[in-house]
């Protein structure tokens, strides 16, 4: 695994939620990760100065643009935004917000393409302020997807003991087994794959592969998506070489990856993934989006409006982001 030799690029994420606060939390608290090569802040740096303010933080600022070193010391700032702190309503969801944090969000992606940066780490956006601003996509991964020209993505949330990938993201419950397909479950396997081998260094990698029902349909008693969508998906996949497993019981697939029988888990859903892995990993998580031709790490928490301004925080998830998108490179086959 290879170290970046130009910045890597954090976008600050909504103005109104958190995402200002742990970002100069995490300069604070630790500045070797900012450390050469160096990382730039993709946001706004009056939000950030008057947010530091309200902390009694003391943070050397200075404006980045590319083609710029890094200046080591301080926090280097491409501000795209120019807000006035005292309009932007912390703690609340707004057209204003939701359009600068999609602002952010671009310039770091045609930065990336441009190789002025080499990584993007995402601090949390609100959809609501998104669709408020008139931008229809339900989040990062999304946006992501579309500004590349990417069709076959997928999103994975990774941690140090468990990581799971997602067939589907967001989208209603009852629309799950209509949107699955043999062929974007063998992608998604297929990336999952690929990505345990590129960002963590794991070869050989053993993927299990959930059902989409209790018990994975119990031999089609209580549905029949697993033999008639999942398993083709899992037999192509090993097929190809892959050490795949599955259909398998979602109630208990979790319990086994989480004791090392499997080192990363294909989701049929959302809350299916999401809902385990946070018990485990609900501070220090990383979501990733794979399949798209940007390095792209996140936290896996949202803005948390009802906490902006109380200090309450916490930069774990930030700092994890930022440790993935620093150590390794590609993540698309």
């Amino acid at each position: 695994m290879s170290k970046p030799s130009k910045p890597i690029a954090i976008t600050m994420g909504c103005p109104a939620g958190i995402g200002p606060e742990i970002i100069l939390k995490l300069f604070s608290d630790q500045q070797t990760l900012f450390a050469h090569p160096g990382i730039v802040i993709i946001g706004d740096k009056a939000i950030l100065e008057a947010t530091a303010c309200s902390y009694n933080m003391h943070i050397n600022m200075v404006l980045w643009e590319p083609g710029m070193e890094v200046v080591q010391g301080c926090l280097n700032v491409l501000s795209e935004t120019m807000l006035d702190p005292k309009v932007i309503d912390s703690g609340r969801p707004s057209a204003e917000a939701g359009m600068a944090s999609y602002r952010y969000i671009i310039k770091a992606i045609d930065l990336c393409i441009a190789n002025e940066v080499t990584a993007i780490v995402t601090c949390p956006i609100s959809k609501a302020a998104l669709n408020l601003a008139g931008i229809s996509f339900p989040g990062h991964t999304e946006i992501l997807a579309e500004k590349t020209g990417s069709s076959d993505f997928a999103m994975m949330m990774a941690g140090e003991r468990l990581k799971v990938a997602l067939a589907t993201t967001h989208i209603a419950l009852r629309d799950v087994p209509v949107k699955l397909s043999s062929q974007r479950i063998a992608k998604v396997i297929e990336l999952t794959d690929h990505a345990m081998k590129s960002l963590f260094g794991i070869f050989t990698p053993k993927i299990a592969v959930c059902g989409l029902n209790p018990h994975a349909g119990e031999g089609g008693m209580f549905g029949d998506e697993e033999g008639r969508i999942i398993l083709p998906a899992v037999q192509q996949a090993k097929a190809q070489g892959m050490d795949v497993t599955g259909p398998l019981p979602p109630d208990t697939v979790f319990y086994h990856a989480f004791h090392s029988r499997f080192d990363a888990v294909v989701c049929m859903y959302h809350d299916q993934g999401l809902g385990p892995f946070k018990l485990v990993h609900f501070d220090d998580g990383v979501n990733v989006t794979l399949g798209i031709p940007v390095l792209r790490t996140s936290v896996d928490h949202g803005t948390a409006y009802d906490i902006v301004g109380k200090n309450l925080a916490r930069t774990t998830s930030l700092a994890a982001a930022v440790r993935l998108a620093t150590g390794v490179r590609q993540i698309s086959p």
